[in-house]
């Protein structure tokens, strides 16, 4: 099978992993060929949306507010676990890049991702490592 052409295509092979997953378990995964069929109809969904519905990655903005929320913190006390003014905390939520050293902090302190906090796609970061 080629890959999916349309909608059409999408929403027949999304229903028939559906049923699929009804007969496949952890279980029985290594030993019934239904199972070989799963991951090959889940991997033309996959690449279907990578192409179609692709998924933009965090800002560092959005990622810092929901931390502080998932924290229970305000800016002022997520200035004082940086340490950074709470002005500096109002620009990184208006889309201001922090400083590497800043950077290193929330990656260290908030448990963000180095990605999101240098704002590098996973896509971008990829291509940059082919060699030609």
């Amino acid at each position: 099978m080629k890959a999916i052409i349309n909608d059409r295509e999408y929403q027949a092979i999304s229903k028939r992993i559906d049923q699929l997953l009804e007969v496949v378990t952890d279980e029985n995964y290594n030993s019934i060929p239904e199972a070989v069929e799963l991951d090959f109809l889940s991997t033309l969904i996959e690449e279907y949306d990578r192409k179609h519905y692709p998924i933009a990655p965090p800002k560092l903005s959005e990622t810092i507010r929901l931390r502080m929320y998932e924290m229970n913190i305000n800016q002022a006390e997520l200035a004082k676990l940086l340490g950074v003014s709470p002005s500096r905390i109002t620009e990184y939520l208006s889309g201001k890049e922090p400083s590497l050293k800043v950077a290193r902090t929330i990656c260290e302190k908030l448990n963000i991702s180095a990605n999101v906090v240098l704002g590098v796609s996973k896509a971008s970061h990829s291509k940059s490592l082919r060699v030609s």
